[in-house]
């Protein structure tokens, strides 16, 4: 019976991995040159870039309190933990106590293949950048706000969003996860189109 168990533990693991998770498509630059007017084409390539942005991958990093969140459902974190005062988790329960620096595979309860988090940076976005419960609107403001943003240009922004490893985990999540939609260089675009066309932002 056990050996059983194994083989269909071991089979259900092959079938998952052989399947990458499907992910959404973000729509192409191309699309919004129709769109004349350089205000509107911007809160366009936003809205557009919001996909990933309110997406439970991200969404669980930015909680509006000390708890994160996890899965689709965006449930508060098990175990139990808290953002602490380097938003590192506390002392004695850091966030580098579970996740490493890249993704790790388990076979979970109920045969369900599925993975532990990891990032070389892994950690929780500052207070000031909570996003889980606010309108895209309300998000892009803060992101242009320096106080509110770590003190980062709109350069930065668009830097930060198309190169750093950590908002690159979001599609790389490991087994179980669904990833944003789209790829990290297609969302870099987004932004950096949004930039250039005034940064204007959803009402």
């Amino acid at each position: 019976m056990m050996q059983q168990r194994a083989f269909a533990l071991a089979a259900l693991a092959a079938a998952v991995l052989a399947v990458p998770a499907a992910a959404a498509e973000l729509e192409p630059l191309s699309s919004f040159d129709t769109i004349t007017d350089e205000a509107a084409r911007s809160v366009a390539l936003f809205t557009e870039a919001g996909k990933v942005i309110e997406h439970p991958r991200c969404l669980n990093c930015h909680p509006v309190d000390n708890v994160p969140t996890q899965g689709m459902d965006m449930h508060p974190h098990e175990p139990p933990v808290v953002r602490g005062e380097a938003d590192m988790g506390a002392a004695g329960m850091m966030c580098t106590t579970c996740h490493g620096p890249e993704n790790v595979r388990v076979v979970a309860q109920a045969d369900t293949l599925t993975s532990i988090p990891g990032s070389a940076t892994w950690h929780l976005a500052p207070i000031s950048m909570a996003w889980a419960g606010k309108s895209l609107g309300e998000i892009c403001t803060q992101i242009k706000d320096p106080e509110r943003n770590g003190g980062m240009s709109l350069d930065d922004i668009v830097e930060h969003m198309s190169h750093d490893d950590l908002v690159g985990w979001g599609w790389e999540p490991g087994e179980g996860r669904e990833p944003v939609p789209g790829t990290q260089a297609e969302f870099g675009a987004l932004i950096s189109a949004w930039v250039e066309t005034g940064a204007h932002c959803p009402q």
